[in-house]
């Protein structure tokens, strides 16, 4: 999404926060408009089903199976590897493009993790193909609503009110008895699976950023190494679109 952006492909992205604000600070020329998801995202922490690890205690050497440089599964393994107390140094990066590619390239002789979405690699955890061996949330709102700055220059309210479409539709989703049933199916969940995920995961349904909550966020990234320094929030953020609290 961060590339699309920057290379005029798209002029809207729901990206994953830390990947946006590294991207943004290598130069993205875009800006968020909004949350999309403001809980945190639950990244389960997998390796291949046939390896003989079988909790994060027997990891010696932290390798990963990663989507791209700059990507979720990239980043949260600095956030893992501060909890777990791995050296940033140490940790060895193998670049396998998708949960796809991961299935493919794992090696029950290497425990190499790979992290993804807790729900979204459910099935396959379930089928043995994966082992989940932990879990790692981030540690500030996940999903943030990015839109270009050549964009927002050429049409104006349009790309707001199409972030508030958005932000009825997620309201819709959130108080929708059926939404389960329909995560359900559309993800080969268990019902029970599909709840426990909604009840973990909060839309955001209104342009409102807590001030606090960015600052948060740049410093820990910082403390990881993920970003250099903060960004100014008029540098991120399209202000007069948003209500800072």
């Amino acid at each position: 999404m961060n590339k699309a952006l920057r290379d005029d492909e798209t002029d809207l992205a729901i990206v994953l926060t830390e990947s946006f604000l590294k991207d943004f600070e290598e130069g993205n020329p875009s800006r968020i408009i909004g949350f999309h998801v403001k809980s945190p995202l639950i990244w389960g922490i997998q390796i291949s089903g046939l390896s003989p690890v079988n909790n994060l205690n027997q990891i010696e050497i932290p390798q990963f199976l990663i989507s791209r440089m700059g990507s979720g599964s990239h980043l949260m393994a600095f956030v893992l590897a501060q909890r777990e107390g791995w050296k940033p140094a140490n940790l060895e990066f193998k670049i396998v493009g998708n949960l796809d590619g991961a299935l493919e390239a794992m090696n029950p002789a290497t425990p190499e993790m790979f992290l993804w979405e807790k729900y979204t690699t459910m099935p396959w955890v379930d089928s043995g193909e994966f082992k989940r061996i932990g879990e790692v949330p981030s540690p500030w709102p996940c999903f943030v609503i990015v839109a270009a700055e050549k964009a927002i220059s050429e049409f104006g309210e349009l790309i707001f009110e199409l972030r508030n479409f958005v932000y009825r539709a997620s309201a819709e989703i959130q108080s929708n008895p059926q939404t389960p049933t329909e995560i359900q199916k559309g993800y080969g969940l268990e019902l029970e699976d599909s709840k426990a995920w909604l009840s973990q995961t909060i839309w955001e349904t209104e342009a409102i950023i807590s001030k606090t909550e960015m600052d948060k966020a740049m410093e820990k990234m910082i403390e990881l190494g993920i970003i250099k320094a903060k960004s100014g929030l008029e540098q991120i953020l399209s202000l007069d679109h948003l209500q800072i609290i």
